[in-house]
Order: C-alpha cells, then sequence, then structure tokens
C-alpha cells in the first residue's frame, strides 16, 4: 500500500532515464569539484577525490553502454565528460 505521503514524494521525483542518472552523476561531481552549492548546506566544498571517482563512474558508464545509446544519450554523456575532465584538471592545480 503507497500512503499520501509516498505518493507526494513520487510526484517530485523526475522519470527515471538515462539522462537523468548522467545528471546525478554529474551534478555530485560538479559539487565535489567545489563549484556548484551543496543543496544540503549551501556551502562550496571541494572534495576532488570524490569529483575523481564520479567522473571515473560516468567513463565507466560510458564505456559499458557504448553501442547500445542513442545519439543524444552518447553525445549528452561525452560533452559531460569532457566538461568535468576539464574543471577537473583546472581545480587540481
Amino acid at each position: 500500500m503507497v500512503s499520501k505521503t509516498d505518493s507526494k514524494k513520487e510526484e517530485n521525483l523526475e522519470e527515471v532515464s538515462f539522462l537523468s542518472i548522467v545528471l546525478r552523476m554529474a551534478t555530485g561531481a560538479y559539487i565535489s569539484l567545489g563549484l556548484v552549492e551543496a543543496p544540503t548546506t549551501g556551502k562550496k566544498n571541494k572534495d576532488l577525490e570524490m569529483s575523481k571517482y564520479l567522473i571515473d563512474s560516468l567513463r565507466i558508464l560510458r564505456d559499458k553502454t557504448k553501442g547500445n545509446l542513442n545519439k543524444e544519450e552518447e553525445g549528452y554523456l561525452n560533452n559531460i565528460i569532457h566538461d568535468l575532465e576539464l574543471k577537473y584538471v583546472k581545480e587540481k592545480e
């Protein structure tokens, strides 16, 4: 049985898709690079180890899904990885 609270939570959640998964992981990487405020604290904090972990995770996702993505998904994932890699190198300096 689904409670009213659970129903309201589900209404606020976006539809699960490949792009939404990539976006969630990328958002975490941008937050851990200190480029975006963490939603829980409202502060920018760097955690380069976590950002590297998330970027590596996106690379694995790209490698494991190669040939199974449509052009939009593949392009989005590649662009996100490229952008995060550049920002990671800059933040590491």
